[in-house]
């Protein structure tokens, strides 16, 4: 799996393979009815802009019922919809209208935990006789020699603090890998699982074409709760390995047999902490589990070493082309790949992995599209990436920060009193509100987003970064995210299923590659100029596609040095 040169025969096709999925965040996207916060109806009236992009699958966000304390990663009734969105029946008519235009939906399934206010865990927590006090897990507590109480051990949540939780009432400490009001469901007990799979049933039956996981790799845990290795002497909470549970496996398999594979739906789960070799367990079709998982280890490049796993260090090229390879290798393995590079949970692509400057912000965009767009797998594109969204500008006050794990990380460090202004800045960089602002639609007030104060501040580049501007510019990043997507269906035999060669893999400022054996990808990832001597095979060839237009596309190259200009790409073919 840690080859860079990937070959196998043909693979078989399937339309969830070639699909474009474009990631909706439903209170960021358009607000239909002037109340600052995106909906259903707001998404509806923008299908027809998401269709001409080349969209073929819309994945939202959560949209079910819920107190909003993870916007919505923590539902309080999964048959029901967050009321500020709409209503199930707007959900019905959203399914009509992506499938009057040939378009599916991905709902977002999160199963791992719910909100406290869910009445599955009211009745949980109402006492320890409850008939569904075994539907979450909890556990007494332990008590130093002096009497003093203590929770089962010492992990440490996502969000910070304890993973458990003291109830009161029953006197019984309750898990939660992510805030204290969202509670861990129990896997392990059958009658849940099987209410899960019930309400997963309610939505493909009314016409929902797929689930994107959420933290499915979770929801098998190590019931012995061992202590994690103290790694952090000045912390009272610890890191614990993230590794999968003794039964995840079994649990997705029966997912799979008795819902999943009953519908032609596509399926997508999130894995973070797994090597290729552990996704394969999970998405190779033998397994009969899923069809495929997002990987972390490019989003997470130079984080952890140093400062911890919310600040980005330092990295090189080399290392990012190295992990792309190794996961381009689940072609040659039998899995499928989930290609994305930024999402909801993620800074913004430009930000992350090339310059985010004015004078390269419009080429760093096009250049990831030509990376994006050619490696093999499932396309995953977030709102606001084809404009070129970039990362909300580090001098925001903390209170424009609306995420709850961000919130939660800069109390801690002014807690402590490390570094304040240094760390928050560097932890801004990461944080996950930098995908989530409000889509920046035209240069009207509010960016379009909304005819009132919108519920998260708007980067004050909406006037010059908007939809309605390119749109009417040939030349412009969502142009170019339009010609790309449709060429890449185009060549699907090529781009989605075809072989994968890394070249030059030590190079610092290149990344190329060489698709189905015949098409050279090559990008200049630095702010110089760069020449790189071609393959042999490809010292005759032709420019079929590049970043700058001036390039002539039909002229054949008969020199092995190709110049390129910083933040260059360009795609060459054998003539």
């Amino acid at each position: 799996m840690t080859r860079s040169v990937v070959y196998s025969d043909k693979i078989s096709k399937a339309w969830w393979k070639s699909a474009i999925v474009y990631q909706i965040y439903p209170a960021s996207f358009s607000d239909s009815n002037g109340d600052g916060l995106g909906d259903i109806n707001g998404i509806i009236a923008r299908l027809d802009y998401l269709k001409d992009l080349g969209v073929d699958v819309i994945w939202l966000s959560p949209i079910f019922k819920s107190p909003q304390v993870d916007m919505g990663y923590d539902v309080s009734d999964y048959c029901d919809i967050h009321a500020p969105y709409g209503t199930v029946e707007d959900v019905e008519h959203l399914l009509a209208e992506l499938h009057k235009r040939q378009m599916k939906l991905l709902l977002d399934l999160v199963v791992n935990h719910t909100s406290d206010e869910h009445p599955w865990f009211a009745e949980s927590r109402a006492s320890k006789s409850s008939p569904k006090r075994d539907w979450y897990i909890w556990r007494p507590a332990k008590y130093t020699s002096d009497g003093t109480r203590r929770p089962p051990n010492n992990w440490k949540g996502s969000f910070g603090g304890s993973v458990w939780e003291w109830d009161k009432v029953t006197e019984e400490y309750y898990l939660h890998y992510y805030d204290a009001k969202q509670p861990d469901l129990n896997f392990e007990n059958p009658e849940m699982r099987a209410a899960i799979y019930k309400m997963m049933k309610f939505w493909l039956d009314k016409g929902c074409d797929g689930f994107r996981m959420d933290v499915i790799g979770r929801i098998s845990k190590d019931l012995s709760f061992p202590d994690a290795q103290v790694t952090d002497p000045k912390s009272e909470w610890q890191d614990f390995p993230r590794k999968e549970g003794p039964r995840v496996h079994e649990f997705i398999r029966e997912m799979h047999d008795r819902v999943l594979s009953k519908y032609d739906i596509l399926t997508v789960g999130e894995l973070n902490h797994h090597t290729p070799e552990m996704m394969l367990r999970y998405v190779h079709p033998d397994r009969r589990e899923i069809q495929m998982g997002f990987s972390f280890d490019h989003v997470n490049i130079g984080l952890g070493q140093k400062q911890g796993r919310h600040i980005v260090e330092p990295w090189r090229l080399p290392e990012f082309k190295a992990i792309i390879a190794r996961w381009q290798a689940l072609r040659d393995a039998g899995g499928w790949h989930a290609l994305y590079l930024e999402n909801h949970d993620q800074p913004r692509s430009i930000s992350r992995f090339a310059n985010d400057s004015p004078k390269w912000r419009a080429s760093s965009g096009k250049l990831l599209c030509m990376l994006h767009t050619t490696l093999f797998g499932t396309v995953y594109l977030h709102q606001g990436q084809e404009i070129g969204l970039i990362n909300i500008p580090k001098d925001w006050p903390l209170n424009e920060w609306k995420d709850v794990q961000t919130q939660n990380i800069i109390r801690s460090i002014q807690e402590r009193g490390e570094q304040v202004r240094e760390k928050t800045e560097k932890v801004f960089f990461k944080a996950r509100d930098n995908g989530r602002t409000p889509m920046q639609w035209s240069d009207e007030p509010h960016a379009g987003f909304s005819s009132s104060q919108p519920w998260m501040r708007i980067p004050d580049d909406y006037k010059t970064w908007n939809v309605a501007l390119q749109e009417k510019d040939p030349d412009s990043l969502l142009s170019f995210w339009k010609d790309m997507l449709a060429f890449r269906k185009r060549e699907e035999d090529i781009l989605v299923y075809g072989t994968f060669e890394l070249l030059a893999p030590e190079d610092e400022d290149i990344f190329a590659f060489v698709r189905g054996n015949n098409v050279l990808v090559v990008l200049n990832f630095s702010e110089k100029h760069v020449e790189y001597s071609l393959p042999r095979q490809f010292s005759q060839s032709q420019i079929i596609k590049a970043t700058r237009k001036r390039r002539v596309h039909s002229a054949l190259l008969h020199d092995r040095e190709l110049a390129l200009g910083p933040y260059e790409g360009v795609m060459l073919q054998k003539p």
